[in-house]
């Protein structure tokens, strides 16, 4: 049963359809405000694959190799892709707070440095 998502054009709500006949014109309503203007999105295709398989790959010594655990930046891109191989969408928050350890730490690096030692 394929799934689809419209985004309406009224409200900007993205709403999702389980359409079970393909061949019939399917006319969806926003679930949000209920307007019939809605536009169909293209998704990503999901695959479904055993916890096993994604432990594997992240495992995968030839994926450690952009890693530099001494940039903040290359952590973070690395942190989205283990997120992803996961199969969990970290989210806005998560990307915010990655973008503002960023941005501290550029600024620690152009201020002179280290954080104080205790």
């Amino acid at each position: 049963m394929p799934i689809y998502e419209y985004l309406c054009q009224d409200c900007g709500k993205i709403s999702s359809f389980i359409v079970l006949r393909i061949r019939d014109p399917y006319q969806p309503h926003c679930k949000q405000c209920q307007s019939r203007k809605m536009t169909k999105l293209i998704s990503r295709v999901a695959r479904v694959r055993s916890e096993e398989s994604r432990l594997e790959s992240l495992a995968d010594p030839s994926k450690l190799g952009e890693l530099d655990e001494n940039d903040p930046a290359s952590m973070a891109r690395w942190m989205k892709r283990m997120g992803k191989e996961m199969g969990e969408d970290l989210g806005e928050d998560f990307d915010t707070m990655v973008d503002q350890a960023m941005d501290e730490e550029a600024k620690a690096g152009k201020s002179g440095g280290e954080g104080e030692e205790l």
